[in-house]
């Protein structure tokens, strides 16, 4: 295997993220089988950036495909691969952050994550499945949430904090920040142009 040059940014935490990255969203959710075998493969062309999150269902297939992936030697360390997870709407509340963290660690395998981001700037109803909101919309307490964002980094279990889908207004609200985020993350699809 060659090797492959990907360019990366220095973000404002002082960690370099990977510029080109892999999208783990799919629906339907492929097999467990299909999932661990597509991840291995991703790595051995190149790709060092997968971007996942509770909501989609792929934490688990993605941590063991990095186990394998040092078990077969496509990367010396965990440190080679960088990986970002969100925290799910249902757990955006200050007490709810720091355990879905350590949940999203567990099912990875991982000591931490390179960039947590909050994933919507909305809270959910805890149970809510899928995307019908109707009624299922809670106060969304963006700077409390924030601040336990703000722990995670600073206990060490997330490299990098940011921010997912946020517009303007959310987003002016955590400038000022003790630690801003390092990355404001939006969606789109390359189809949908």
């Amino acid at each position: 295997m060659h090797d492959v040059v990907v360019p990366d940014v220095v973000l404002s935490s002082g960690e370099k993220m990977p510029l080109i990255g892999m999208g783990c969203a799919a629906s339907p959710l492929p097999p467990p089988d299909v999932l661990t075998s597509i991840f291995p493969e991703a790595i051995e062309v190149g790709y060092r950036h997968f971007n996942t999150a509770e909501f989609y269902g792929f934490e688990e297939a993605l941590g063991r495909a990095v186990s394998e992936a040092l078990d077969r030697g496509l990367v010396e360390s965990c440190n080679q691969i960088f990986i970002t997870t969100k925290l799910w709407c249902t757990n955006a509340h200050p007490g709810l952050v720091l355990p879905a963290l350590k949940n999203s660690l567990q099912r990875q395998g991982l000591e931490y994550m390179d960039l947590y981001l909050i994933h919507w700037p909305l809270r959910l109803k805890e149970g809510t499945e899928g995307l019908d909101l109707k009624g299922k919309i809670l106060p969304f307490d963006v700077e409390g949430t924030w601040e336990a964002m703000e722990e995670c980094s600073k206990l060490g279990l997330a490299k990098s904090i940011g921010v997912s889908n946020f517009g303007t207004k959310k987003l002016s609200q955590l400038l000022h920040a003790t630690i801003p985020p390092a990355v404001n993350q939006a969606m789109k699809r390359i189809y949908s142009i």
